[in-house]
């Protein structure tokens, strides 16, 4: 697989658009005879059936699904939801080479593409952090990497051998602009090739060969001054790191937009199904005030002794109506009160929900589907789990979680979930004497963004034996 270049394109390109006819009348020179019209290319059956389906799968699935074909070797492309050339082509490689029956985007089809995906991403114990060193969120594919160190700026993640490196790096405003770090990473030299170059006016990208290795190099710039990450490793490693290469890159957020996120953030679109592990949550809750837990009713179900964060938590308020509970929970603190969304979710809004699970917590991609509620990966712990809009506003608590879960190779793929809309949350809290935050900031944040926005105040809910 060749380090690709498209994580720098907003879009993964199409099918080819058809060259525009000869101009009419247009007149052949004496010395060269008159060029007929292009004709259309003709339309692709497999291409437009796929197509047709995948474009009407929720976002979050769609992500989902290229995702996991990127940790089957299949697509090298970025992880945007769209549909092209190069999804299509992954989707079909990945049928090919595993001799799926059926079509190539059927039910069955997508199931083992997500559990393929999955179970590539836990063999290499990938997981997605802030790195508190040089502020970035970057994923790691701990397995390869296991050896950890600190370098000035940032960190170093290498292999056992020595034939991997991970760096973070960042540097302070005026210390080093992106153009002198492109000028350094492009200059040549001895036994090195550049294979492939990007200069924008916020980030720069680099990939290039050695007589023995092969390195990608990204920097991104913002008001916080210069961050980014590069990877190098021995030639022959190709066929397992080229894809590392691509899932590093998409899960690369060089400035989150709040302060010092925790080191217990996992963001993963599909995570091993963590209720069945010991010492797992029942649920999950959202510190709401200090020593106040919000959560969902469903979670207190059959526990008459519940736990937050280890410690004896006391049941303060239940509302039957909405399904909402209040737990007292006194060693909690709570960080700025969260914007709530008034407004119902509806089918198709892009959301996100942050989970308590045994390792931490997980965050994973969602949509909002024609009944108000979510369509996600969600994974056991994840009722009460709060759903946040792209532009980190609360948008409800995730109702309750099926008793007796659907797996797919150990793991739950996206389903829909009931939701307890943000208005019935608003009236909770205000009815207890909880305030609300300002109105959320306004855009489309990424992932790791709102993770860091609210990861201090999302904590397990547990029950003591």
């Amino acid at each position: 697989m060749a380090l690709p270049a498209t994580w720098a394109a907003a879009q993964e390109p199409g099918p080819p658009s058809p060259r525009p006819p000869a101009a009419a009348g247009q007149l052949a020179t004496p010395a060269a005879k008159p060029k007929p019209p292009a004709a259309a290319p003709v339309a692709d059956p497999a291409f437009e059936a796929a197509r047709s389906v995948y474009e009407g799968l929720p976002e979050a699935e769609r992500k989902a699904i290229q995702d996991a074909l990127v940790w089957t070797g299949d697509y090298n492309s970025v992880v945007n939801g769209g549909f092209g050339r190069r999804t299509f082509e992954a989707l079909a490689a990945y049928k090919a080479r595993t001799r799926q029956p059926g079509d190539l985007l059927d039910p069955r089809a997508r199931a083992a593409i997500l559990a393929a995906g999955e179970s590539a991403r836990k063999a290499a114990k990938f997981s997605v952090r802030p790195d508190p060193a040089s502020g970035v969120i970057v994923g790691v594919p701990e397995a390869l990497l296991p050896k950890r160190t600190p370098i000035p700026g940032g960190t170093r993640w290498q292999s056992a051998d020595g034939r991997v490196t991970l760096e973070s790096r960042s540097s302070k405003p005026g210390e080093s602009g992106l153009d002198a770090l492109f000028e350094r990473a492009t200059a040549p030299a001895a036994g090195r090739m550049v294979t492939y170059k990007l200069k924008k006016p916020d980030f720069i990208v680099v990939t290039g060969e050695t007589a023995t290795g092969k390195f990608y190099v990204r920097h991104a710039a913002g008001r916080e001054g210069v961050r980014g990450f590069t990877l190098a490793y021995d030639k022959p490693l190709s066929g397992e790191v080229d894809r590392l290469v691509i899932a590093v890159a998409n899960s690369f957020v060089p400035f989150p937009e709040a302060g010092p996120p925790t080191p217990d953030i996992i963001v993963a679109k599909l995570k091993p199904p963590a209720g069945f592990a010991p010492g797992a949550p029942a649920g999950t809750g959202l510190a709401v005030a200090p020593g106040r837990v919000l959560t969902v009713a469903s979670v207190l179900e059959g526990c008459a002794a519940p736990e937050v964060r280890g410690a004896p938590a006391r049941l303060v308020k239940s509302d039957p109506a909405s399904g909402l509970a209040l737990l007292d929970a006194g060693g909690v603190a709570a960080g700025a009160a969260l914007a709530v969304s008034q407004q119902a979710i509806a089918s198709g809004d892009m959301l996100v929900t942050v989970a308590a699970d045994a390792s931490g917590l997980s965050v994973a991609p969602g949509s909002g589907s024609a009944s108000g509620g979510l369509f996600a990966p969600l994974q056991p712990g994840a009722s009460g789990a709060p759903v946040l809009d792209r532009s980190g506003a609360l948008g409800g608590l995730v109702s309750r979680f099926p008793a007796a879960p659907r797996l797919v190779a150990g793991v739950m793929p996206p389903t829909s979930h009931a939701v307890v809309g943000g208005s019935a949350v608003a009236g909770f809290l205000a009815a207890n004497g909880v305030a609300t935050g300002a109105p959320a900031h306004a855009g489309d944040a990424s992932l790791g963004t709102i993770a860091s926005r609210v990861s201090g105040a999302v904590v397990p809910i547990t029950c003591r034996k």
